[in-house]
């Protein structure tokens, strides 16, 4: 189980998206047979994914078990809401032997308090470790047995378990999932063995400073409020959960109006809706009753680390606009001129193309559904991170001063928007993305919507929330260096 998305290409993204996809996601682990460009396009498609796709407009009726919704001009998903308030998503998609489906719960680690961080993580993997009529074996042996991947995640405001598996083992995934996201009975010897794989987890990526600042800068910028917090936990925390502590949070937490089940896949709406009315009709209605608390009140911040290290690293950000904010497509898009997965970014042209002085350097905009992160990433050597980043701040500033041409803006347009029908092929990024939206925002735009929104960008948007968004006193930043130097 990981922090963030899995992807089913042999890494584990941390929140994402978070797409991310990443989300608000970062890398979290990788298979190194990956090049370091393809993870960054790869998570990079996710994110977009969840950044861009938000509306659309759809049919409601009733029906006998429970309301319809079906998009009305495209037909680009069906929506249906159970008795018990569990919302159906469904995207029929032609060609494909393949079905994504996934529990995705409003539920994250912002929604801890600073005594029990870290338990929506911890829960996540204990949902694996026993449920009311199935062994940690069982679990684990029922998907792969058939060859398919079963895996979760944890960020900051969801908690997801998902399935790809042949279309004819369907049924077998909805069910295994049903059944991990709603009977987990939590054993207190697995929850002794998950804590100490836990604290492993944490170790490494502790020992790992690319994962590490990413973390910490979260702390820098959001303070004391729960996004600031890990979302592994503390040592302490984690030491100290037992079954109790994960049956409580679930009571005071879960709302059944507040989660979806998503599927994606050549899998007919019938059959969803059939084996949906069978394995969640017994699911009682919840209303957990929680208010997700507000971040306010940001100033920029900057701080200093010494630790083992080789390489200098450096993150530069600050707060920025919520999942609702009509400017968050524009700073996508801004964001991704400065420092998307492209080769031509402009902090990738200037830092490692021009003058040689990182391996790579990202750009990220995470949208919360209150506020946002907006955030620089690279390493360096020591003696070269000052002007590096003078270097970072000149492009901030250019982007202020300088409005795109005629040209830069359509190859600006160009690029997200093939970025965005790339990402959109892959399945699984969709159903997730498709999730998460709609419980964000209630709605999933069409491909041609987003891109009316993209083509309708001007020059003179770009230069106003860059002006708005790069104001140098207003980033914080964080910094690690070597002890040595």
């Amino acid at each position: 189980m990981c922090q963030g998305i899995r992807l089913n290409l042999g890494f584990e993204p941390r929140f994402a998206v978070t797409v991310c996809p990443f989300p608000v996601v970062f890398v979290r682990r990788w298979n190194l047979t990956v090049s370091l460009q393809s993870r960054r396009i790869i998570l990079f498609r996710y994110n977009l994914l969840i950044v861009c796709l938000s509306t659309s407009r759809v049919a409601i009726k009733k029906t006998k078990n429970g309301t319809f919704v079906s998009n009305k001009e495209m037909r680009e998903y069906d929506m249906h809401v159970l008795p018990n308030g569990i919302r159906v998503i469904h995207r029929q998609v032609a060609h494909t032997k393949i079905a994504h489906c996934g529990f995705m719960l409003d539920i994250g680690s912002r929604d801890e308090s600073h005594e029990n961080q870290g338990i929506a993580h911890f829960w996540e993997h204990m949902a694996f470790k026993g449920t009311k009529k199935r062994k940690a074996f069982h679990i684990l042996n029922r998907i792969d047995s058939v060859g398919g991947e079963l895996n979760a995640y944890t960020t900051k405001e969801k908690i997801t378990f998902y399935a790809s598996v042949l279309e004819a083992h369907f049924e077998k995934a909805f069910e295994l999932l049903a059944d991990i996201t709603f009977s987990s009975i939590f054993p207190e010897k697995q929850i002794e063995r998950e804590r100490n794989v836990i604290l492993e987890e944490m170790a490494m990526y502790h020992d790992a400073p690319d994962d590490a600042i990413q973390d910490e800068f979260d702390t820098v910028v959001f303070g004391d409020h729960p996004l600031g917090m890990n979302i592994l936990g503390t040592a302490q925390s984690v030491r100290s959960f037992h079954r109790e502590d994960f049956e409580q949070f679930m009571r005071d937490h879960i709302n059944t109006e507040r989660l979806v089940f998503c599927v994606v896949g050549n899998i007919p709406l019938k059959k969803v809706l059939r084996l949906a009315d069978k394995y969640l009709k017994d699911v009682p209605r919840m209303d957990a009753g929680f208010e997700r608390s507000k971040f306010k009140d940001y100033s920029a911040r900057c701080q200093e680390v010494r630790r083992e290290l080789t390489q200098a690293h450096c993150a530069i950000g600050r707060e920025a606009y919520a999942l609702d904010d009509p400017k968050r497509i524009p700073f996508f898009m801004l964001t991704n001129i400065l420092g998307g997965p492209g080769m031509n970014s402009r902090l990738n042209l200037a830092l490692r193309e021009k003058h040689g002085f990182v391996y790579s350097i990202d750009a990220a905009y995470h949208p919360y559904t209150d506020t946002g992160l907006f955030a620089i990433f690279f390493g360096t050597e020591p003696s070269q991170l000052p002007r590096s980043i003078k270097m970072v701040k000149k492009e901030l500033q250019m982007l202020k001063k300088k409005p795109l041409g005629t040209l830069q803006l359509h190859t600006a347009k160009e690029q997200i928007m093939g970025q965005l029908a790339m990402a959109e092929e892959n399945n699984a990024s969709l159903m997730l993305m498709m999730a998460k939206s709609i419980l964000d925002l209630g709605r999933v735009d069409t491909l041609e919507a987003t891109f009316d929104k993209i083509k309708k960008i001007t020059s003179h948007d770009l230069q106003q929330l860059a002006n708005e968004m790069f104001i140098e006193n207003e980033l914080s930043e964080l910094v690690y260096l070597p002890l040595k130097g």
